[in-house]
Order: C-alpha cells, then sequence, then structure tokens
C-alpha cells in the first residue's frame, strides 16, 4: 500500500497486444496453447533432469536452471496477457504493476546470464575438454549461477528503484501486454530522464556483454572445430552448440529490438510483437530445442518412459 501513496494513479488498465475483437479469441487460444507447452516443456524437463544421474553434469545443471527460469518468468505476465483477450478490461494495481516489473526484470536478466554461462561451458568442453571437470567443478558451477541471480537482482532493484520514484497522475492506460519499463515511462507525468537512463546502461550492459562473452566463446569453439580432422568429431561438436546457439539468436535478438531503440508509440507496437518473441515463443522453444536435438535428453526420457511403463505393467499384474 506503501506504493500506491507515492502516485495519485492507483491501478493501470492493460492495454493487450491488439485491440481488435475478431483476433481475442483466436489470440487466446494461441496464447493459452503456448504456455501450456511452456509449462509442460518445461517441468517436464526439469524432472527428467533431476531423476536421472547420468544428466548430473554442469551442462545440464545450467538447462535444470535456465527451465527454471522460463518456468517462472513467463508465468509474470502470461495469466494477465490470457484474460485481457478475454475481459473488457484488464486492470492490475498500481503495487501488483510494480512486483510484475521486478520480478520480470529479475528473470529475464537471470536468464541473460544463464545463457552466457552456458556458452562459458560449451568452450571449456569443446576447447579444453580434458580440464573440463577441473574448470566446471559443482564449487564454480554454483558459484557462476549465483552470479547470475545476483545480476538479476540488482537489475531488478535498479529499474524497481527508479520506477517507484516516478509519479502517474491521470494516464493509466499502459500500451503492452505486462507491466513493461518502456510503456510505464510513457505514462510518466514527472521526467523520465534517469529512468531512460538507467534502463539504457543496465540493458545495454546486460545485453553487450554477455553478447560478448558469448561471441568470444563461438569463436574460440568455431576456431577449434575447423582444427577438427574427423568428420564425425566436427558434426559433434557443431551438434552440441547449435541448440544453444538458436535459443540465444531468438532471446537476444528480440530482447535487443525491444530495448535498444528510442521509444516511440510507433515504435511501441512494433516491440509488443518482438517481445512475444523472447517473452513467449523463446519458453516455449527451449525445451524443444534442447530436447528434440539432443541425444542424451532423447536417452534419458526413453530410459524414464520406459521405467514408468514398467511400474505400470507390474501393478496391473499385481
Amino acid at each position: 500500500m506503501a506504493w500506491e501513496n507515492d502516485s495519485s494513479v492507483t491501478e493501470f488498465i492493460l492495454a493487450g497486444l491488439t485491440d481488435q475483437p475478431e483476433l481475442q479469441l483466436p489470440l487466446f487460444l494461441l496464447f493459452l496453447g503456448i504456455y501450456v507447452v511452456t509449462i509442460v516443456g518445461n517441468l517436464g524437463l526439469i524432472i527428467l533432469i533431476g531423476i536421472n544421474s547420468q544428466l548430473h553434469t554442469p551442462m545440464y545443471y545450467f538447462l535444470f536452471n535456465l527451465s527454471f527460469i522460463d518456468l517462472c518468468y513467463s508465468s509474470v505476465f502470461t495469466p494477465k496477457m490470457l484474460m485481457n483477450f478475454v475481459l473488457t478490461k484488464n486492470i492490475i494495481s498500481y503495487s501488483g504493476c510494480m512486483t510484475q516489473v521486478y520480478f520480470f526484470c529479475f528473470f529475464v536478466v537471470s536468464e541473460i546470464y544463464v545463457l552466457t554461462i552456458m556458452a562459458y561451458d560449451r568452450y571449456v568442453a569443446i576447447c579444453n575438454p580434458l580440464l573440463y571437470n577441473v574448470t566446471m567443478s559443482q564449487q564454480v558451477c554454483s558459484w557462476l549461477l549465483s552470479e547470475a541471480y545476483v545480476m538479476g537482482f540488482a537489475s531488478a532493484m535498479a529499474h524497481t528503484g527508479c520506477m517507484l520514484r516516478l509519479s502517474f497522475c491521470d494516464a493509466n492506460i499502459i500500451n503492452h501486454y505486462m507491466c513493461d519499463m518502456l510503456p510505464l515511462l510513457q505514462l510518466s507525468c514527472t521526467s523520465t530522464h534517469v529512468n531512460e537512463l538507467v534502463v539504457f546502461i543496465v540493458v545495454g550492459t546486460n545485453i553487450i556483454v554477455p553478447s560478448v562473452t558469448i561471441f568470444t566463446s563461438y569463436a574460440l569453439i568455431l576456431s577449434n572445430i575447423l582444427n577438427i580432422r574427423s568428420t564425425e568429431g566436427m558434426s559433434k561438436a557443431f551438434s552440441t552448440c547449435s541448440s544453444h546457439i538458436i535459443a540465444v539468436a531468438i532471446f537476444f535478438g528480440s530482447s535487443s529490438f525491444m530495448y535498444l531503440k528510442p521509444s516511440s508509440s510507433g515504435s511501441m507496437n512494433q516491440g509488443k510483437v518482438s517481445s512475444v518473441f523472447y517473452t513467449n515463443v523463446g519458453p516455449m522453444l527451449n525445451p524443444l530445442i534442447y530436447s528434440l536435438r539432443n541425444k542424451d535428453v532423447q536417452a534419458a526420457l526413453r530410459k524414464t518412459l520406459r521405467r514408468m511403463f514398467s511400474r505400470i505393467g507390474t501393478g496391473f499384474s499385481c
């Protein structure tokens, strides 16, 4: 309640993805399907990695955390997004909006650094395989993931703290399907220069630094792959990296388009479309990409299914 006292606006209305009535039901069914696949895919991958000891390696430890983050952050905004398709007005309180901003920033930034860590993990596995177990020890992996979550926490605190200093006088319709920073800045009746500077610095840092790290890792990986004489070895190396490259391309490409550009009403409408890719499509595709293109995950899935059916068959026979 203390948050609401800082502003004359006590609630916001989320405009949603589109205002065309004929598209509401098809979009509701589409995004409901995406959300169900996201929940089932990521939760299934978390359980699969958790119960199969052969997947208890650094690579799958990071994938476990990536699935956990996707599961959480897609749930931060998707339920409200689905409500927007079926309700006349999708209202969210001021405190609820700031809470959504915080957790969205936290999980998005955490995902950025988990993807960066996964690139470094592939670099060590391919370029320094003999030192892999030492370099990517359990302590190192835990420390790297802790840093990823700390960066998420710090970024979320910076963005939410700056957002709380703003006043919203009359306008309360957010031109988005969630409480995001840029559409909120457009509604403020006080100066947003500090906020825009923080967005540019924090978002720029969280995109440029990981991007450079990922690019450098894959440049070294490519150089190493080109020196592999065995065609089978090159194919295996490329296969190991391809899933991660696809996930990174979807996430970084769409998020960069959304944030590293001037904000205006026209660009905001384009931004809503691009944000669908890193808020909805990415979390849905990640478990599919890593499972369909990964022989270890496929083998673990077959083993788990055989174990389940065996127990079911034993139960019936009794």
